[in-house]
């Protein structure tokens, strides 16, 4: 191959990446929302192995004025390590019509039951805490297809893969004791996959940068930065389209 003609290759292969660069930017539209995510999280300790977790997230639009979803989730914890712990349990999402584009395209507030098993991995390394939370769903998720509906009267079942990574650091000292602070920040991205997957392979993808104070080995609470990045399953105007929720998450944590 000539120099001039892996020069009309390189040139060819640019030009082909900007252009469909460029077609997906120009196939996709985003909403920005403001937010504010309240949680709940308690842990009941049976003995050195088992646990019952449960937990409640009060998530809503415009910082608190308007709902978004209202997230319970139960399970049962099963510690094989000490920096290793499984879990399996059941979650109920109740979303809420919100935004310029609402999820549903009926535009009504629709019902999700979950089934998911959770592992979390946590590893000190320094003065880090570095945590790997892995979590398969299976979701069935409330629609109509009747755009006269007010709710939903089906389910479609969906499955869903998350991963996320976090890292907690002590801001006073090498470890995190009680009555210290620590910063916290983590990503966590969520896939969508199986037969009735449709436009959101990529569902999800979130971000905080959290500020905490551990009053007690029992008791902690954190807040700060919090932003969500969400793909609808459908098209909207021909375009994929997503949310960007940008605001504040607050999370209290009570062990029993």
């Amino acid at each position: 191959m000539t120099y001039k003609t892996k020069l009309l290759s390189i040139t060819l292969l640019v030009n082909i990446l900007i252009f469909t660069n460029a077609f997906a930017q120009n196939n996709r539209e985003t909403e920005f929302n403001q937010i504010g995510w309240y949680a709940f999280f308690g842990n009941y300790k049976i003995d050195e192995k088992w646990s019952f977790h449960g937990e409640f997230q009060w998530r809503r639009v415009d910082w608190i004025s308007s709902p978004q979803q209202n997230l319970y989730r139960v399970g049962v914890n099963y510690k094989t390590y000490p920096q290793v712990t499984f879990r399996l349990g059941y979650a109920f999402a109740d979303t809420f019509n919100y935004g310029a584009q609402p999820i549903a395209a009926n535009g009504f507030r629709f019902p999700e039951h979950r089934i998911y098993q959770m592992a979390l991995i946590s590893n000190p390394i320094g003065k880090a805490l570095i945590s790997h939370r892995f979590m398969l769903e299976q979701r069935w998720v409330g629609r109509s297809l009747d755009p006269n509906a007010i709710k939903a009267d089906e389910s479609v079942f969906v499955n869903r893969i998350r991963y996320m990574f976090r890292t907690d650091l002590p801001l006073d000292g090498p470890t995190l004791e009680d009555m210290e602070p620590y910063l916290s920040i983590y990503d966590e991205i969520l896939i969508g996959f199986g037969g009735n997957v449709n436009q959101n392979i990529f569902d999800q993808n979130r971000i905080g940068i959290l500020t905490g104070y551990r009053f007690s080995g029992n008791f902690r609470i954190e807040g700060g930065y919090f932003n969500q990045i969400v793909q609808f399953g459908r098209i909207v105007n021909g375009k994929n389209y997503f949310q960007n929720n940008q605001g504040l998450i607050i999370n209290s944590f009570l062990n029993f």
